[in-house]
């Protein structure tokens, strides 16, 4: 009953995190409920045993991909007045693919071919078993290519993401570190001695 219970709670935290991340109005806030939408899924995963994937969850999407999305909409300086310009022309199409990936969902949950009884519950296993070391052995074997891609695939979006910030923008003030370097005292530092007021008479 209680897990029941988590399930349900947690499940209705996701879809409001879902919610807010594609209705708030400021990217800062719909990145924080994606963090909420990565940790309630992180639930879920460990209710059907899955430690490693809810962990992974948790420490990379959560612990560094969310850090990144946060440096780029901070660092590209979006103007969201432009991108709300063009919502409108676009939103049937975003209804177009969200009607489409709702009815591939319901196809599957619905289908009898796939070998997959959604309505029961996940098979307990024994108390020595460790899905950390089945998934290592699938995806270091059957699926190492396809790994390796996609690692291959985020760094070239980490290198694509710096390029986007070294872009030239107005009121940027860009680092030259050759002319940091180069730097004389006497073109900063001016020393003045000071003869203690006019007249040369002590202030005090």
């Amino acid at each position: 009953m209680f897990v029941e219970l988590l399930f349900y709670g947690c499940s209705t935290i996701l879809l409001a995190a879902a919610l807010g991340v594609i209705t708030s109005r400021n990217p800062v806030y719909s990145a924080l409920c994606l963090v909420l939408a990565f940790i309630t899924s992180a639930t879920l995963w460990l209710l059907i045993e899955a430690e490693f994937l809810a962990i992974v969850l948790v420490l990379v999407y959560v612990g560094a991909v969310m850090v990144l999305f946060l440096f780029v909409v901070m660092m590209l300086d979006i103007n969201v007045k432009e991108v709300k310009q063009g919502f409108k022309r676009y939103a049937w199409l975003g209804w177009v693919v969200s009607l489409i990936v709702i009815g591939q969902m319901i196809a599957v949950f619905y289908a009898k071919d796939f070998g997959i009884d959604a309505t029961s519950g996940p098979v307990r296993n024994a108390a020595g078993y460790s899905n950390t070391r089945e998934l290592g052995e699938v995806l270091y074997t059957q699926y190492v290519y396809p790994f390796e891609l996609a690692a291959v695939l985020l760094l070239v979006a980490i290198v694509a993401a710096i390029a986007l910030t070294m872009r030239r923008r107005p009121r940027l003030k860009p680092q030259d570190v050759a002319k940091q370097v180069a730097v004389r005292r006497g073109d900063r530092v001016r020393l003045v001695k000071d003869v203690g007021g006019e007249g040369g008479e002590d202030p005090r």
